[in-house]
């Protein structure tokens, strides 16, 4: 499970038959203090309604997103399947940051 911030839709008027009907977005990890991770900028499918902007839970092990998808030979390897209100790290907030 990774922690990331929805910063696009993807949309793909040719793909697998697996995206069929599958909303797409892309998605940019954080670091648990809530900034922007190192890591690359990448695609998830999306089972919890998020949009642009929304810090999200992903699962990104592919044989568990597959199951999720209901299929083991599909090429997906990431999902979204949570939009989170906060994140606590090390027991204080650091999303959304406390307020002033």
């Amino acid at each position: 499970m990774k922690i990331a911030r929805v910063v696009g839709t993807i949309v793909a008027p040719v793909h697998h038959p697996a995206y069929d009907g599958q909303k797409l977005l892309a998605v940019r990890p954080v670091d648990p203090d809530g900034s922007d991770s190192n890591d690359r900028m990448f695609v998830a499918v999306d089972r919890a309604q998020a949009g642009v902007g929304d810090r999200v839970l992903l699962l990104a092990e592919g044989s568990s997103v597959r199951d999720l998808l209901g299929g083991a030979s599909l090429p997906v390897r990431c999902a979204v399947v949570a939009v989170l209100d906060e994140v606590e790290h090390e027991g204080r907030r650091t999303w959304p940051e406390a307020d002033a």
